[in-house]
């Protein structure tokens, strides 16, 4: 049985001081549901990406999604965590139990507030999504980490910091028309490519424009089986769903394969009979531009070594063969970590039924390739969407 998504919320990303992670959850949990056209009664299953890691003093946060109507008092609510794929785990949970019958109406909720936090205790939290016994005095925290991966990147393949700024840049670009971004500022490939006193290195040859941004926010959908989204106002299927989860310390792996990627990415598309030519677009996980850069050659756009050719040669600008990040992605649109993975999924459905904002719209989007990775390729899921027909 084909799940659908048939509604959708998503809270502008950034740094929101007055709002909290149950607001954030009551906000566009209740939104998704209006969205859908449904009542709280309808919903049989709920379930919430949450990772917190310590950013809020309040875990323990399925059964804050009850806050948003009394309704949804008795309903099974679970809380997902799988590090930055949280918001992916959360929705394939959902999917699963479409799938297996046990729920007609499951609404998805993914939120994130991080910027309450001070930027030491951010790096140590989220370095906790890394292999601690090898990681975990790692300088700079997970920006370290992947500072490591471009640096062996850079040795193996050379210098690719044209590459990296052109990738900042684009999504930069692209943000600049997505109304929940974070940034929407249009930085260009000189900055980008600079060091400088607002762009200095944070880590090997990452600087501040290759990092993703520390933010709050909130995105929700509702799912339903296919068979029922014909009888609702709006629904994209999704086609199929992969999850590879690969081992966590880097010192198992190859970690400049991202070979957990390749793998959701192979099964993800022929599970849903098609090939990555075939997608419209596709949202990826720049949680650092090296990250983007490595999951061009991990998909299959280009072959390993060259995945500078996809951005240099214009493969993933809006208008090009493959546009990659039409939000701005992580880079741009920021990344509350629990909420990522349900925002990839309600803009992605926003560009399939023409609905994405002015600017950020794909024309003729067909088909959609989503790709949401948490700790260094170590959680790596893959969907692939499509209007209902």
């Amino acid at each position: 049985m084909t799940a659908s998504i048939v509604g959708w919320a998503h809270t502008p990303f950034g740094k929101l001081e007055n709002e909290t992670v149950e607001s954030l959850v009551v906000r566009v949990a209740t939104e998704a549901m209006a969205d859908a056209g449904i009542s709280a009664a309808d919903v049989d299953e709920i379930v919430l990406g949450h990772f917190n890691a310590g950013f809020s003093p309040q875990d323990f946060t399925a059964s804050l999604v009850l806050q948003a109507d009394p309704a949804l008092r008795f309903k099974p609510a679970t809380r997902v965590e799988n590090a930055c794929a949280t918001g992916s785990a959360a929705v394939q949970a959902g999917v699963k139990s479409i799938a297996a019958g046990t729920a007609k109406i499951v609404l998805v909720v993914g939120v994130e507030q991080m910027t309450r936090t001070p930027g030491p205790e951010v790096g140590k939290n989220l370095l906790r999504a890394s292999y601690l016994p090898e990681d975990g005095d790692t300088p700079a925290g997970f920006a370290g980490v992947f500072g490591g991966i471009a640096q062996k990147y850079f040795q193996k393949y050379g210098d690719q910091s044209d590459a990296l700024a052109m990738i900042a840049a684009k999504n930069h670009a692209n943000g600049m028309h997505n109304p929940y971004a974070h940034m929407r500022k249009d930085f260009g490939f000189e900055f980008c490519r600079s060091e400088s006193d607002k762009n200095p290195f944070v880590a090997g040859p990452l600087k501040r424009s290759d990092c993703s941004l520390v933010s709050d926010g909130a995105a929700a959908l509702v799912l339903t089986d296919s068979e029922t989204a014909k009888a609702m106002g709006k629904a994209v299927t999704i086609k199929s769903t992969a999850h590879a989860q690969d081992f966590l310390p880097m010192s198992k792996r190859d970690i400049l394969l991202f070979e957990g990627c390749t793998v959701a990415w192979q099964r993800a598309l022929e599970a849903a009979g098609v090939t990555l030519e075939d997608l419209s677009f596709v949202e990826t996980h720049d949680c650092f531009t090296v990250a983007e850069l490595i999951e061009y050659e991990a998909m299959g756009l280009t072959p390993r070594g060259q995945g500078a050719r996809a951005i240099k040669e214009g493969w993933t600008q809006k208008d090009g063969r493959l546009p990659v990040n039409p939000s701005g992605g992580l880079k741009a649109k920021g990344h509350p970590i629990g909420a990522t993975g349900v925002s990839m999924h309600v803009l992605s459905a926003m560009q399939l039924l023409g609905q994405a904002p002015e600017g950020m719209q794909i024309k003729n989007a067909k088909l959609a390739g989503i790709f949401n990775m948490g700790g260094a390729a170590v959680a790596n899921y893959v969907s692939v969407l499509e209007p209902a027909k």
